[in-house]
């Protein structure tokens, strides 16, 4: 009993590691935005994650059959434009509401694929906690259209994300089909961020640049790995649908993003749902 009290508490603090470090990864590699753009902090994210992934998991031992390729270059393509989505989003939108819009996602992928009439009611949630957080064009503080556009937009690539990820998810390990799948996003990524933003990059951006990987990626990674390994999928989802309410945070105390009470209650209502859907999930299992 102690032992698995003992593994349960190593997992619960895995978690909530891998959300602080994503988060502060996220915030962090905002503060780029001004030196490199977007595009270029995207392009040091994936290609140092895909060059720290590779060593660790050598995907080119574990490479999918010919036939089978396919599915791995649109879960790479789908990682890669969740990542660049968002970065586009949070440059226009406090850190918080970008990951509350972009959840809408992998929340649209769990309910979507349920028949059960009381899921509905977590639908409501989730649609209530994007219409309060569309721009009101009338208001001074109301969001940038765009950056929400390009939040839902990185949203519906991770819900691709997720649904190429079970397909090559069966092919091989679960560390390669990663590392494959960031490679695929590097290839495509780290030549459009290098181009647009050549003049820009010096010697003293790497290192922040392999920090945000090691924060955005390798590190959370590594701490999910262990958190699954030690924890029920339900109580695993359910901590990762807090993720909004970290971003958040991490955003106030590094960027200082301060949000209004009707955004809080949005972010809010995105998480509620995404804990509903996940105590469902686990019900039709």
């Amino acid at each position: 009993m102690q032992s698995s009290t003992k593994d349960f508490l190593l997992a619960l603090v895995c978690v909530i590691l891998a959300m602080i470090t994503i988060q502060s990864g996220a915030s962090f590699a905002k503060q780029l935005f001004p030196v490199i753009g977007p595009e270029g902090t995207t392009a040091l994210r994936l290609g140092f994650s895909a060059l720290i992934l590779c060593l660790i998991f050598k995907p080119w031992k574990h490479l999918p059959a010919k036939g089978n390729r396919l599915s791995i270059v649109v879960y790479g393509l789908s990682l890669g434009g969740m990542n660049i989505l968002f970065y586009y989003a949070i440059e226009r939108i406090p850190l918080g509401i970008g990951v509350a819009l972009e959840f809408t996602g992998p929340l649209a992928v769990a309910l979507f694929s349920s028949r059960a009439k009381r899921d509905l009611f977590w639908v409501a949630c989730a649609i209530a906690g994007i219409l309060l957080l569309l721009p009101d064009m009338s208001s001074q503080e109301s969001l940038d259209p765009i950056g929400v556009i390009l939040a839902l937009g990185a949203g519906a690539c991770w819900a691709a994300y997720i649904l190429f990820g079970k397909k090559t998810g069966t092919q091989s390990s679960g560390g390669a089909t990663v590392a494959l799948g960031m490679t695929v996003a590097a290839i495509v990524l780290v030549p459009y961020g290098g181009i647009l933003q050549s003049s820009a990059f010096t010697w003293s951006v790497i290192p922040l640049g392999i920090g945000i990987a090691i924060l955005s990626s390798a590190l959370p990674y590594t701490l999910e790995m262990v958190a699954l390994r030690n924890m029920p999928a339900q109580g695993f989802s359910i901590m990762l649908s807090l993720e909004p309410a970290f971003a958040a945070l991490a955003g106030f105390i590094i960027l200082g993003e301060l949000l209004t009470l009707w955004q809080w209650l949005a972010i809010l209502l995105v998480i509620i749902a995404s804990v509903g859907s996940s105590f469902s999930s686990v019900k039709k299992q």
